[in-house]
C-alpha cells in the first residue's frame, strides 16, 4: 500500500482525548495503550492518539491541520451534526457557514486541534 492509511493527533491526555473522540465520532478504539489509541475508521485506516510527545506541546501552539468529517447529503444535514456536536459542549471555532466546497463549520479537541465538517466532495 501506498497510500496513507495511519493519522495521528497529538494530544496531552490521552483518556480525556479518547473520551473526546469516542463521543464525538461514536466509535470505540481498536486498542488503548497509555501513550497510543487507535481507531480504525476504515479497513486498513487508522485515525490514532498519540501523546508520546505532550511535553513538546504548548496549549499556545498553532493547529494549523484539521481532521475532517464529510458528512453526505444536503446542508441541512451539516447543521444538524453541528446542533448534535453543540450539545455535547464542544468548543466551537467557525460556526457553519458556506464555502466554495459547501456548508462547514469547524470545532475544536480539548488540546485545541480541529475538526471541519464538510459535504462528501
Amino acid at each position: 500500500m501506498s497510500a496513507p492509511n495511519l493519522f495521528l493527533v497529538y494530544v496531552t491526555d490521552v483518556e480525556r482525548a479518547t473520551a473526546f473522540y469516542s463521543d464525538l465520532f461514536d466509535i470505540e478504539p481498536v486498542v488503548t495503550t497509555p501513550r497510543y489509541v487507535p481507531f480504525e475508521v476504515a479497513p486498513g485506516v487508522l485515525f490514532a492518539l498519540w501523546s508520546g510527545r505532550a511535553d513538546r506541546l504548548a496549549p499556545d501552539t498553532p493547529r494549523t491541520s484539521e481532521v475532517g468529517l464529510m458528512v453526505p447529503g444536503p446542508s441541512a444535514a451539516v447543521d444538524e451534526r453541528y446542533e448534535a456536536w453543540t450539545a455535547k459542549g464542544v468548543t466551537v471555532v467557525e460556526e457553519p457557514h458556506d464555502e466554495v466546497f459547501g456548508r462547514t463549520f469547524v470545532v475544536a479537541d480539548p488540546d485545541g486541534n480541529l475538526i471541519r465538517v464538510s459535504p462528501v466532495d
